[in-house]
């Protein structure tokens, strides 16, 4: 699709808030790195030490993605085994992927919510010496739908604050998850950001135009993603993980032939962590770097090549 007709898209949705069209069955001419057919960019989430709690001034404990049956949250009490849960993945889960990824040196991309990083410096030395770039995951890991604009823009101002301080550059990314209303004005009024992820609705990157400048989008993944192992959808033991995340990579691979694609694999410490998970995803590393013209890179990287390759088209180019 020509840049003339990717505006046309854009105008076609303006009014609704929603775009459903896309690049309507004619994606750009991607032309990845190394002639590869596939963009593979590694994330790994860091949220320890950021999640619901009450020392962290919360009023309920934490509900979500453990390998624990998910209750109620406990009001105005610590759940200590979901704490325990959750520590795993900063005393130990984090190291093992690290780990994993370092012996292979395969590029990685690291989702960190600032408080979680701001408790646990030693993972931040260990995300720079790694050559990790670094996405700002919000300040808090949890549901920003219903927060006050002006404590989500003093959150977004913390995060980055802390970030730069511990790997000594700001994010040039943004994906909270669980983003308010508010979210995405922010992020392109706060002017640092290159892009954003928190969609879900494409295999390539593409352009917004919706807060007074071009933004870019780099869509996220929940199916390459190993909260499925948490979130009771079919993901039982460790196999499943590698069978579904080799036959997705093997679909995009196929497809990317005729047209590239884009593959994000993102995993959690607390989740992929632990060692039956952590052996099966590295089977799933090694298989992809047996093939190839597979561009493995940072997610950095995909938002550097899209802004260069394939520019926003400026308002009023439409004819």
């Amino acid at each position: 699709m020509s840049r003339q007709g990717q505006y046309r898209t854009e105008a076609a949705v303006a009014g609704y808030g929603r775009d459903l069209v896309g690049y309507a069955g004619h994606p750009p001419a991607v032309r990845w790195p190394g002639g590869a057919r596939l963009a593979v960019n590694f994330v790994l989430n860091y949220e320890e030490g950021a999640e619901r709690c009450i020392l962290h001034g919360d009023a309920t404990s934490e509900t979500r993605l453990a390998d624990l049956a998910a209750g109620p949250p406990r009001a105005g009490a610590r759940d200590l085994l979901m704490e325990s849960a959750y520590e795993y993945g900063a005393r130990v889960g984090f190291w093992r992927l690290m780990r994993l990824f370092g012996e292979r040196q395969v590029p990685l991309t690291v989702y960190a919510a600032g408080m979680a990083l701001d408790r646990n410096p030693a993972v931040a030395e260990s995300i720079v010496a790694q050559g990790c770039d670094v996405v700002d995951h919000g300040w808090r890991w949890f549901d920003y739908h219903d927060i006050e604009e002006s404590i989500e823009r003093e959150h977004m101002r913390l995060s980055i604050r802390t970030i730069e301080r511990l790997t000594g550059e700001r994010p040039h990314g943004f994906y909270i998850g669980t983003p308010s209303p508010n979210t995405r004005r922010l992020v392109v009024e706060e002017g640092g950001y290159l892009y954003d992820s928190d969609a879900y609705n494409d295999d390539l990157p593409y352009w917004t135009y919706d807060h007074g400048r071009p933004h870019l989008i780099i869509p996220h993944t929940l199916d390459a993603n190993d909260t499925r192992l948490a979130r009771g959808l079919g993901w039982g033991q460790a196999d499943d993980f590698y069978r579904c995340l080799k036959d997705e990579f093997d679909a995009l691979y196929h497809e990317g032939a005729a047209a590239p694609k884009m593959m994000t694999v993102a995993v959690h410490c607390r989740l992929a962590g632990k060692p039956a998970r952590a052996a099966a995803f590295a089977r799933f590393i090694d298989y992809v770097l047996a093939q190839d013209r597979v561009w493995l890179c940072r997610r950095i990287e995909i938002a550097e090549h899209w802004r260069r390759h394939h520019p926003p088209v400026p308002r009023g180019a439409q004819q």
